[in-house]
């Protein structure tokens, strides 16, 4: 066979392999592809992720551009809407301090910052005062202006904030975008949210705090708040205009005249031998204009004689002091408060008129200085107050109804409900407002000595808790109060809280002579059965 020669196979080969090369190159083609599997998130993880992205970027977007300056009033703002628990108002006036409303229930608060007053607007006012009457519909459209931008700021801010931050994360349009959209979905039901939980009358319980709570004669004239509304509203227009003054004097508030229809009570309890109580309370008999302090008892922390020189500074508090013994009290203490001036001991149901108002008091039937419980306490307590019900029977029938009760414990309290419009009381060391079935108002103060030297045992030191009780002089019916709450031991923060009464709300119908405000027990009168002591 004749040999091929060497270079015509190096042609051929080529040739030759061609077909098997392109066979097994289509085979490889056509094979599938071996895909690395990545394990991939759980779609919650995934849409946890997107919704802390949302929530991120939306409040970074707020921080930066969801704020607008607006003008209300005499005055230059600046409306911010914040992430909140808890939602509602503040406005912070400062150096004074700050107002919180609880306007509205969602989960973002509106902030009002008062930046400065504008000078021209200012002396616009005060050269024409004739504008004031005009003041507060300027000041309602210039609030309806300001959170219109804010809402339209704040959807902008939202977006821009969410979508930025989707982008970086995600590195995919689609996703940023659908952060935005999730963004505003989620502003837009918060803004629904408050829309339908807004109380425009929360202005009248606002909480006040820094310098601020030295504003007493904002209650202006008790009985308006109830009777001439609009009057009302017109006295926090001039709140607004006599800012200028208070930047002047930031210590205090304008005063306005106070009516003399107002009895102004303070209510104190369980001091517990902090001698820091009695200037707190001579101050705040000065700021109010208190006409009467109502102590619901433990002044004392062991009722020993060698304690009794710390209750000598009574005298000089400025208003009459009406006492009732509580369980740290001993009867060597009420003895001694006897026999000092401008004090009335209240005991065994005894009754007196002060200031216009009626007071009945019973002293706690039990003397525990070292905090024991002894077998019965509850029983006593509530044949203390069956005792205490039976003399305001008594009194009614005689003609002289008692206007407010005083127990030391809620237990013997409890038992007037039905006999008396208000019942005031302590022990607990926080502050309780309740209106029992019967209609009777029960407050229970906290403790105005922020519980003594008791204070240092806890792991907080408690508050300093006293209440301004405003009646008025003709019904001498209870029209509104301030919860006062002072920082404890080392502290120094303070607030004040504006209560009404249910029946004192706008457009509430007032309470009728003999109503739950103001029973008139009678015998077609149902009350609540109460024990006799021998039962």
């Amino acid at each position: 066979m004749a040999r091929v020669p060497a270079a015509v196979l190096s042609v051929l080969n080529p040739i030759r392999k061609a077909p098997r090369a392109l066979a097994r190159r289509y085979r490889s083609r056509q094979a599938p592809a071996t895909i690395a599997l990545v394990p991939q998130p759980h779609p919650w993880t995934r849409a946890a992720g997107l919704v802390a992205v949302v929530l991120l970027g939306a409040w970074l977007g707020l921080l930066v551009v969801g704020n607008v300056r607006a003008p209300v009033g005499p005055m230059n703002t600046t409306m911010t809407l914040r992430p909140s628990l808890t939602g509602g108002t503040k406005i912070n006036v400062s150096p004074l301090g700050a107002l919180q409303l609880d306007s509205h229930i969602a989960p973002v608060r509106l902030d009002v910052n008062v930046d400065q007053l504008d000078p021209d607007r200012s002396q616009a006012l005060v050269d024409h005062p004739e504008r004031l009457s005009g003041l507060q519909d300027e000041v309602t459209e210039d609030v309806g202006r300001g959170t219109l931008d804010l809402a339209v700021r704040s959807c902008v801010a939202v977006v821009a904030g969410a979508t930025a931050l989707g982008l970086v994360v995600y590195r995919r349009p689609r996703r940023a975008l659908a952060a935005g959209g999730l963004a505003l979905a989620l502003l837009a039901a918060s803004g629904g949210t408050a829309y339908a939980t807004w109380r425009p009358d929360s202005v009248l319980e606002p909480k006040f705090s820094g310098l601020l709570t030295s504003a007493p004669s904002l209650v202006g004239n008790a009985r308006s708040i109830v009777t001439e509304f609009d009057v009302y509203q017109k006295e926090l227009a001039r709140l607004v205009t006599n800012v200028t003054k208070l930047y002047d004097a930031t210590s205090t508030l304008p005063a306005y005249a106070p009516d003399p229809s107002t009895i102004r009570v303070l209510h104190v309890s369980d001091i517990h031998l902090n001698p820091a109580s009695w200037k707190i309370i001579a101050s705040l008999v000065e700021q109010y204009k208190v006409d009467v302090i109502v102590d619901s008892g433990d002044t004392m922390d062991h009722g020993t004689a060698a304690e009794n020189g710390f209750l000598d500074p009574i005298e000089d508090l400025g208003a009459p002091y009406v006492w009732v013994r509580g369980n740290h009290d001993s009867m060597i203490t009420q003895e001694y408060l006897k026999g000092l001036k401008n004090v009335h001991v209240l005991d065994d149901g005894r009754a007196k008129t002060i200031k216009g108002l009626r007071f009945a008091g019973i002293g706690d039937p039990q003397y525990t200085p070292d905090r024991s419980k002894s077998i019965g306490a509850r029983q006593s307590q509530e044949l203390a107050g069956a005792r205490l019900a039976t003399a305001l029977r008594d009194q009614h029938t005689a003609g002289t109804p008692v206007d407010v009760a005083i127990a030391h414990e809620p237990a013997a309290a409890r038992e007037v409900d039905g006999e008396v419009p208000l019942a005031l009381a302590g022990h607990l060391h926080h502050d309780e407002t309740e209106v029992l079935k019967y209609g009777t108002r029960l407050r229970i103060e906290g403790s105005t000595g922020g519980s003594g030297l008791r204070a240092i045992e806890g792991k907080h030191p408690d508050p300093i808790e006293a209440s301004i009780l405003y009646f008025d002089r003709d019904t001498r019916h209870l029209q509104a109060w301030d919860e006062i709450e002072l920082g404890g031991l080392g502290l120094t923060t303070a607030e004040v809280s504006r209560h009404l009464p249910e029946e004192n709300q706008p457009g509430a119908s007032p309470s009728p002579s003999g109503s739950p405000e103001n029973p008139a027990p009678s015998p077609s009168t149902p009350t609540k059965g109460t024990p006799s002591p021998s039962s």
